[in-house]
């Protein structure tokens, strides 16, 4: 690849013709002047195979089907999602599986088998997991094949596009504006071929491109076309290693998982500590030790067994054995549902991501406004004819020459040659003798062309791009645009286009004024992210005055007073100020909306960028979440993390309100899980310090935490949620789920000692008492969490009640969990001691959520007002 320093600084002058190369079908290769002579042998060839002749015709067939047969073949994925094998792995083989698994084997040598129920959960829970993911594996895999690049290749002389897979080593591959270049090459032909190779280098400037000059998979044509020849595929190839490396690890950060995985490690910690103070202590109870054991019935009898059972009991309930479950389940099933809606999730935690942003970067045309556009007028400016007088080419006539002469049209020049066509007739035959494709960062396109007065030189673009802001023609060009018009500028240049330093000064020529119609679905979108409290700023390429023509038909707040890029300031935090305070940005490089997005980023905000074109790649890879169109360049669905395959921007806010399901259902489920973590250390503490029987055995805390927990969190993770998404995830947790949990645990121990009456082990309706308190109080927790009430969580509350109750009172259910109601003395001190935790839990919670409140309108009053503007 070359350096930068070694870069030339003008455009070589031996085009081939005009560089016109089709797409789908038959096309002569150019001219043998622009194909360099590279038989023989290669020494860019390395492992993959001897040198052989080539043309530009491309492979013939048959060496096509040799090089499959050989190998010599691209074979990458067409996405990095996990295997089955890998899905099942990874649900199988948890650290919490590890855990229960180790107790499940205590259980299985000392029996009996009701206290080893627990197990059971662990497997259905696996099952589920597993069933899920594949489901979502399915669907992203199906979405992947019609998101996939399919790149042009040339086989027997005619060009074909193909999958990425099926490109075989020596392979022919053209490329335009907006193409990823996926296998590295060597340039046979060039037209103005521009290359970004920023993803891969870092360095923003594109590279020109000459015949003999090696490409890179990763990089992207920014600018021209040409062909190159295939010299490394697969994962011989540069971006197929750097996409082995980026695979170990993930680009946007799950604060759902690393929270969780932080508690995780904490239980994990306290796990060793509590199980050995609880064995400890019920082998020494009331100061005697004993380890005398006898088998019957199935199950071993004596001090260290029911030592065992209480350690077990006490530790499957401390063991938040759904919740990763839960959490993997609800990315899944978001993934599905987005599925159906052609919404691509290229990185699952982008789900959750895109529900945290608070401002959303979109481009205008392709995503606010309809990718296509039609020729409205050509406003003739008078200003043809050279300074020798030569007869005027009429403006409509240049201007199907240029569309003519381009080989690979942008939506505008499309527009022109459509309109031009229906106006003019057929384009002349003007033999291009240079052309200068359109970037981004230049703003205008042009060519030098033959015609019957001689040699002309064209370029069209931005008015105020090519001309002095004083300048008459873009002064109207401004008006026009403030219209919502989208407007070019037709000039000639005094020298070729292609020279060092063009185009030059310039005469203006005619206006090109494009129709650009914006979407339905946009203003209901920008209405639902303003009622959301999400920013939006639109950042365009545009006249400024366009850009602020279409927020104010969107009802964009601020859209009135846009802003040009080119008079921001220059440092980067009065960038950032300016940027959080305006709403509508025009004639934005692709530089510059990657230094806006990271100006945001740097000020705290979690920025969403969306876009379709090349233009957009630079900004979505430095985005939190970047969303591409699907309609859009390979390149910048490449990058991004949610690809709309739709092209509606109007999906966007269905995937903020998947993504806030998931996060404030886990949040809830999180803090019932915890709940009995907590309270289940609690008791196991006290129990252990007191040298007191732990009151339960496995199969009661198996009972408690399905009636309490375990069943309705299934329900509450997939329940329908439109809570904001906001950061500290651990910390709201942790405030519901310590004092509830050190409450419940106090009760349980209150019951315990109560219905005791100073004995050390418990009989059944002992045990059946602090059953009760703990389910009755956790039950109510559960309440506290469902909120807001619907009647389905009113039923699914009740059902667990009912469930319970008639396990406690049928002789099934009495027999198999060894529970005992015949007391009513212990039955009510259950319930009386449940009542006052209950009405305890009640006043911590709604003390809380005052503070709570409290503590954030402070936080309101006190932020300063730039941070929270969003218009200035």
């Amino acid at each position: 690849m070359p350096e930068s320093s070694d870069r030339p600084s003008e455009r070589p002058s031996d085009r081939p013709g005009d560089g016109r190369h089709g797409t789908d079908g038959g096309s002569p290769p150019p001219p043998a002047a622009s194909v360099p002579t590279l038989t023989g042998d290669r020494p860019d060839d390395g492992p993959q195979g001897p040198a052989e002749p080539w043309t530009e015709q491309g492979l013939a067939r048959a060496a096509v089907a040799e090089r499959i047969a050989s190998g010599r073949t691209n074979d990458v994925p067409v996405r990095a999602s996990r295997s089955v094998a890998q899905i099942v792995r990874g649900n199988v083989f948890t650290r919490i599986n590890a855990m229960i698994a180790v107790l499940f084997a205590i259980i299985a040598v000392i029996g009996p088998v009701q206290d080893g129920l627990f197990a059971m959960v662990i497997v259905i829970n696996t099952l589920i997991g597993i069933v899920q993911e594949l489901r979502a594996k399915r669907t992203l895999d199906k979405l992947a094949i019609v998101n996939a690049a399919r790149p042009r290749v040339v086989r027997d002389g005619a060009t074909v596009r193909v999958a990425a897979q099926e490109i075989v080593l020596d392979e022919i591959l053209e490329v335009g504006t907006g193409d990823q270049i996926v296998v590295d090459g060597v340039v046979t032909s060039v037209s103005g071929l521009e290359v970004d190779e920023s993803l891969l280098t870092g360095e923003a400037d594109p590279v020109l491109k000459r015949p003999g000059d090696t490409v890179m998979s990763g990089s992207f044509v920014v600018a021209g076309t040409g062909r190159f020849r295939a010299t490394k595929v697969g994962r011989h190839a540069y971006a197929a290693r750097l996409a082995e490396e980026a695979s170990r690890f993930s680009l946007v950060r799950s604060e759902l998982r690393s929270g969780i995985n932080r508690i995780l490690t904490w239980i994990t910690y306290a796990l060793f500590p509590i199980g050995g103070l609880l064995v400890y202590s019920q082998l020494f109870l009331g100061g005697q030790v004993a380890l005398d054991e006898s088998v019957a019935g199935g199950q071993v009898s004596g001090p260290l067994a029911d030592a065992l059972r209480g350690m077990v009991a006490a530790l499957v309930s401390m063991i938040p054995e759904g919740l990763i479950l839960l959490t993997s389940i609800a990315f899944a099933v978001g993934v599905i549902r987005l599925g159906r809606h052609r919404c691509l999730v290229q990185e699952l935690p982008a789900i959750e991501g895109l529900a945290r942003v608070d401002v959303v970067c979109t481009d205008k045309t392709g995503t606010l406004t309809e990718a296509g556009m039609r020729l409205a007028e050509i406003r003739d400016l008078g200003g043809a004819p050279d300074g020798n007088g030569a007869p005027a080419s009429s403006p409509t006539l240049v201007l199907a020459a240029l569309a003519g002469s381009d080989p690979d049209p942008n939506p505008s020049m499309a527009a022109i040659a459509q309109g031009c066509a229906a106006s003019g007739g057929p384009a002349p035959d003007w033999p291009v003798t240079a052309l200068a494709p359109f970037s981004s960062a230049r703003k205008w396109s042009g060519a030098s062309l033959r015609t019957p007065a001689g040699e002309e030189h064209w370029v069209l673009g931005a008015a105020d791009v090519l001309t002095s802001d004083d300048d008459p023609a873009a002064a109207e060009a401004a008006r026009l645009g403030a219209q919502g018009h989208r407007v070019l500028l037709l000039a000639r240049a005094g020298a070729r286009v292609d020279a060092e330093g063009a185009p030059g000064p310039v005469r203006p020529v005619a206006l090109v004024v494009l129709d650009q119609r914006v979407r339905e679905d946009a203003a209901p979108t920008l209405d639902y992210f303003a009622e959301q409290g999400v920013d939006v700023k639109i950042v365009s390429g545009d006249h400024a005055a366009s850009v602020g023509a279409v927020g104010r038909e969107l009802r964009l707040p601020g859209a009135e007073r846009p802003v040009d890029a080119r008079d921001l300031p220059g440092d980067a935090d009065g960038l950032a100020r300016e940027v959080e305070s305006r709403s509508a940005f025009g004639r934005v490089t692709p530089e510059r909306k990657r230094d806006m997005v990271r100006g945001l980023r740097d000020r705290g905000r979690t920025v969403a960028m969306t876009g379709d074109g090349v233009n957009d790649v630079l900004a979505l890879k430095e985005a939190d979440i970047g969303v591409a169109m699907g309609s859009g360049s390979p390149a910048s669905r490449s990058v991004a993390q949610l690809v709309l395959l739709d092209d509606r921007f109007a999906a966007l806010p269905r995937v903020v309100a998947e993504g806030r399901r998931v996060i404030g259902n886990i949040e809830r489920v999180a803090s019932l899980f915890l709940t009995k973590t907590v309270y289940t250390m609690t008791l196991a503490t006290i129990v252990g310090l007191l040298a007191v029987a732990y009151p339960f055995f496995p199969r009661h805390a198996t009972l408690i935490n399905a009636v309490t927990f375990g069943i309705p969190s299934f329900f509450l993770a997939l329940a329908p949620n439109t809570d904001l998404a906001r950061p500290g995830f651990v910390g709201r947790t942790l405030r519901l789920a310590i004092p509830s949990g050190v409450v419940a645990g106090l009760a349980a121990v209150t019951t315990y000692l109560l219905v005791l009456g100073g004995r050390t082990v418990p009989d059944p309706a002992d045990r059946t008492a602090v059953v009760i308190t703990l389910c009755a109080t956790t039950l109510w927790v559960l309440l506290l969490v469902a909120k807001p009430y619907v009647w389905w969580k009113v039923v699914l509350v009740g059902s667990m009640v009912g469930l319970l109750t008639t396990i406690m009172v049928t002789p099934l259910g009495q027999w198999f969990f060894d529970l005992d109601v015949s007391d009513p003395t212990k039955v009510l001190t259950g319930l009386a001691v449940a009542g006052v935790a209950i009405v305890a839990i009640t006043v911590i919670r709604v003390v809380d959520d005052r503070m709570t409140a409290k503590a954030r309108r402070e936080a309101d009053s006190d932020e300063p007002a730039s941070s929270r503007a969003s218009t200035g």
